[in-house]
């Protein structure tokens, strides 16, 4: 059979992807195939999604379409093994953190016209972020394609000069990550003076839900809007001025730059 889409590596983030094909009605599971070593992978591929799940690369490679959504650091060892059996005309899709559209040209002796991508888990719910660049030989097309890809279950994209990838990478590749460390501190605290961990739970949750959404839909700067929620001398201002005699903005930002030297240390 001819699938229109291949994809090496059945993972998590993979599955968002193709989640929100598949539900979208962007792509139709029949014309996909996926391939993973980890049979338990595969089976909730095929058991939740309906897709066409195998044990090997050869299938999935040799589309016309092939998302590659391995880890960086086996996606080298990977294509030195597949590289050949990537077709010349290709439309080659990565997601790995790092690596740098000349990476995959360099190991696909260049085979296929490459998009880069970096996108991030709330695809799962319609509401990821990603951001897209055109490699060596990628048309106009190859990069709409991917944009739709990315973007037909909900959220949004951008696209972007390469050389911003890193920065995209510590905003919001990673950026859930931060968000759910942070609800994590908020219930944390909240059982401790006295809530229960499910209503903790709860209102962490809907603030934050809230607050996203107030700032998404009202267009006015982060700063504006915690200012008004800070009143002199309250409760908030309390939290705030306690907030930044530790240094945790301070260390926030440390943080992201440090994800982003780890991004440019994985495409070294």
């Amino acid at each position: 059979m001819d699938y229109e889409l291949g994809v090496i590596g059945g993972g998590n983030m993979a599955e968002a992807i193709l989640g929100a094909a598949v539900r979208s009605g962007f792509l139709s599971a029949d014309n996909i195939v996926v391939a993973d070593v980890a049979a338990q992978r595969r089976e909730k591929l095929t058991k939740e999604l309906g897709l066409t799940c195998v044990e090997t690369n050869d299938a999935p490679a040799a589309c016309p379409r092939v998302l590659l959504a391995v880890k960086p650091q086996v996606m080298g060892e990977m294509l030195d093994a597949e590289a050949k059996k990537i077709r010349d005309d290709a439309l080659v899709i990565s997601i790995a953190a790092g690596l740098s559209t000349a990476f995959f040209d360099g190991k696909l002796n260049g085979r296929g016209r490459i998009v880069r991508v970096m996108p991030n888990t709330p695809m799962l719910v319609g509401q990821g972020a990603s951001a897209v660049s055109g490699g060596p030989r990628a048309t106009k097309d190859d990069v709409a394609w991917t944009r739709k890809l990315f973007t037909c279950g909900g959220g949004l994209e951008v696209e972007v000069d390469e050389s911003l990838m890193d920065a995209v990478t510590c905003v919001s590749g990673s950026g859930p990550a931060y968000f759910f460390y942070f609800i994590e501190a908020m219930i944390q605290a909240g059982v401790e003076e006295g809530l229960t961990p499910q209503d903790a739970l709860k209102l962490a949750t809907q603030t934050c839900a809230g607050a996203a959404e107030l700032l998404a839909e009202t267009g006015e700067e982060p700063a504006e809007l915690r200012r008004r929620v800070t009143s002199p001398g309250g409760t908030t201002q309390r939290a705030i001025e306690t907030m930044d005699a530790k240094g945790v903005k301070d260390h926030i930002i440390a943080a992201l730059h440090a994800c982003a030297q780890r991004s440019r240390e994985l495409g070294a």
